[in-house]
């Protein structure tokens, strides 16, 4: 079920409009996400990270390896978009509540 969630929230991530909206499905009430020094920590504020980012760097991000369990997990995926020094390899450190994210970082 992790491995899932985790090819849900990336194959959305690449799409702008509604289905950014189905992104934020993925995250729990509580979720937190740690991203550029930077701390998102409710869901209108995670959707509004996730809709400037995408717009702004035009991203689409390509899933590498996923290592993880019911409790937490670790994705890399290779990121593309107009941002300097695109493409990059990212490292998506998540923690889960059930059958949501509960914490996202990246590094």
């Amino acid at each position: 079920m992790v491995v899932g969630i985790y090819s849900y929230y990336c194959e959305r991530c690449q799409v702008l409009g509604m289905l950014i909206i189905s992104v934020m499905y993925c995250f729990s009430e509580s979720a937190i996400v740690f991203d550029e020094g930077k701390n998102y920590t409710s869901k209108k504020e995670i959707k509004n990270w996730i809709e400037k980012s995408s717009k702004e760097y035009n991203t689409v991000m390509k899933p590498i390896e996923f290592e993880g369990d019911a409790e937490k997990g670790s994705l890399k995926a290779e990121v593309f978009g107009t941002f300097p020094g695109s493409p990059v390899v990212l490292t998506y450190n998540l923690t889960f509540k059930g059958k949501h994210i509960e914490s996202l970082k990246i590094n």
